[in-house]
């Protein structure tokens, strides 16, 4: 477990049960998930938000389409399972809507069909996790993930699950934070597909023979063609 510098009795809780604990550098979730890739030892990586909205009874099915072989990187979607939060307040509606847009932008400037490219909750193939040049010290490091796992043509899937309303905490993600972010992100996005429609350039994928939108287990979305290191 990579513990974030807690006071709560969370290492020691986790220590007591076996676990190993290291300390992250204090630089944010996306550097401590960077850090947790690096050191794990397993052939599946599991990432799961500790306020609560997401069930661990539900990592088998997020882990299984990895352990089928049919996936490198699994995505939990709120948007395909449901939200106890989707629009109770305003400020979920807007960071809701923030990330909807960002995942429109996905879609449509890698030709995809993803659903939630924001959630926290995800499996990887480990060896897949370690190849992506991730950088993201913040909570950006969800959508990073998602790109460069779309650049990397990684096999992504996604799977329906229920997002519980936070039990514990409060989200550091402020509206205006999520306005800001949401702008900077967009123009990225589209100025991305403005140059690749202007250079007649199609999609990474498509060159490569993978059409988009390819259907995955259990309703998901999947993407790529990668296989266990030294596979054709």
């Amino acid at each position: 477990m990579v513990d974030g510098h807690s006071t709560d009795g969370t290492r020691e809780l986790a220590a007591s049960l076996g676990a190993r604990v290291v300390l992250d550098n204090g630089r944010g979730k996306g550097a401590a998930l960077r850090q947790a890739i690096e050191i794990v030892r397993g052939d599946i990586l599991v990432f799961i938000d500790a306020d609560g909205s997401h069930d661990p009874q539900d990592i088998p099915k997020m882990v299984d389409p990895i352990a089928r072989g049919e996936a490198d990187h699994c995505i939990a979607s709120r948007m395909r399972g449901g939200s106890d939060e989707l629009f109770a307040t305003f400020g979920q509606f807007v960071r809701m809507l923030g990330g909807q847009m960002i995942t429109l932008a996905i879609n449509y400037r890698f030709g995809v069909r993803i659903t939630d490219s924001q959630n926290g909750f995800r499996a990887f193939r480990t060896d897949a996790a370690r190849i992506l040049p991730l950088s993201e010290n913040g909570t950006t490091i969800e959508q990073e993930m998602t790109i460069k796992s779309i650049r990397e043509r990684l096999r992504m899937v996604e799977v329906p699950v229920l997002m519980r309303e936070r039990t514990a905490g409060k989200s550091s993600i402020s509206m205006l934070y999520s306005a800001v972010y949401m702008g900077k992100v967009m123009v990225a996005l589209f100025v991305g597909l403005f140059r690749r429609a202007r250079l007649g350039r199609d999609d990474e994928f498509v060159q490569h023979g993978t059409p988009p939108g390819l259907s995955g287990p259990n309703g998901c979305t999947s993407r790529g063609r990668r296989g266990p290191p030294g596979a054709a």
